[in-house]
């Protein structure tokens, strides 16, 4: 059974989010303020977290950043009523991989939340390919680890999903509507230049310390992964 952290001070949300995924069949911890979050983050291991940002004690921002010291892997849905741009930039430059606005449909949550855990259990499919080298830049898909010359690049779940689909397509210039629709796999509000701030997270991460550039923007076109 997948195990889910819920960190909301509503309690009325709070229950009827716990309610509805144990209905769906998950396992659920609630955390009703900052504080009880951190502790429980801090000593489970949990398949996906869903944070509030307005938490007394430790607000969504710093759990976020708490939860990625100990797991750079785990999906972190912040679930909010603060639905401004800088907001959500602030949320995905700490690590958060979606951002679902108050109020909310209880359905799509769910369909966002089966998104990503289907994404971090799955397996490399027969056939396909469990390492990807691109000049000194090598993903195993197996394990979900990023090397460049040797050194391990620490990357959050949408970050390495977005570079292995960019890897899987090498040389290939991909659109930001094709990366919204594959990567994010639902509706995705591409004004709020998600997407490039994801690309700057990776070339910070995969190109910035190396004189060879690995990521590439084609203006008006799209981004893409090559060595030339």
């Amino acid at each position: 059974m997948q195990k889910i952290l819920v960190v909301e001070d509503e309690v009325k949300v709070a229950n009827a989010v716990k309610k509805g995924l144990e209905e769906n069949g998950f396992e659920v911890d609630v955390a009703y303020d900052g504080r009880m979050g951190k502790s429980l983050a801090a000593s489970n291991n949990y398949d996906l977290v869903i944070l509030d940002l307005n938490l007394p004690h430790h607000n969504g921002y710093e759990l976020c950043e708490v939860i990625r010291r100990k797991n750079n892997r785990v999906p972190v849905i912040m679930l909010t009523a603060l639905g401004g741009v800088e907001d959500k930039m602030q949320a995905f430059e700490l690590g958060a991989d979606d951002y679902l606005v108050k109020p909310f449909d209880f359905r799509e949550l769910l369909a966002r939340i089966r998104v990503f855990l289907k994404r971090a259990g799955s397996e490399t499919p027969h056939g396909t390919q469990y390492k990807i080298t691109i000049a000194d830049l090598e993903i195993d898909r197996e394990k979900k680890e990023v090397t460049r010359g040797g050194k391990k690049i620490a990357l959050t779940a949408k970050e390495y999903q977005l570079l292995d689909f960019l890897a899987l397509h090498k040389g290939k210039v991909i659109s930001k509507l094709t990366i919204a629709e594959k990567v994010w796999d639902i509706d995705f509000d591409t004004g709020t230049n998600v997407i490039e701030v994801y690309m700057n997270f990776l070339r910070k991460k995969i190109d910035k310390d190396f004189e060879q550039k690995l990521l590439h923007t084609k203006t008006g076109m799209g981004y893409y992964l090559s060595e030339e």
